[in-house]
């Protein structure tokens, strides 16, 4: 018999959709996980800089990725490949072409 594992504060609807808190939706795991590959921040330091953010969702969103790595790491390297593909496709704005050529940057 199998038992399936539940995150509470953490929702994920459906396969193709991310992993997000129930409280917020519009925060995904992934970034949450984000700061913590980042910067190295416990998950007290993530509430104390995201005050929205409590103690037990920062916690269950931490729990969620590491059982679930692979896919968020996977969600995040897309989203650094998207970053990345838009910024190659963006074009210097005139003061950063003009100060280019002068030399100042």
């Amino acid at each position: 018999m199998t038992s399936k594992v539940i995150y509470p504060h953490v929702e994920k609807t459906s396969a193709s959709e991310p992993a997000r808190l129930q409280r917020l939706p519009r925060v995904r795991v992934a970034q949450i996980v984000m700061d913590y590959l980042a910067y190295g921040w416990s998950v007290e330091e993530m509430c104390r800089q995201h005050p929205h953010l409590t103690l037990c969702e920062a916690h269950a969103a931490m729990a969620y990725y590491f059982d679930h790595q692979e896919e968020i790491d996977s969600e995040i390297r897309t989203e650094w490949e998207q970053a990345e593909q838009g910024k190659a496709q963006s074009s210097r704005s005139p003061f950063f072409i003009r100060m280019q050529a002068k030399g100042l940057l």
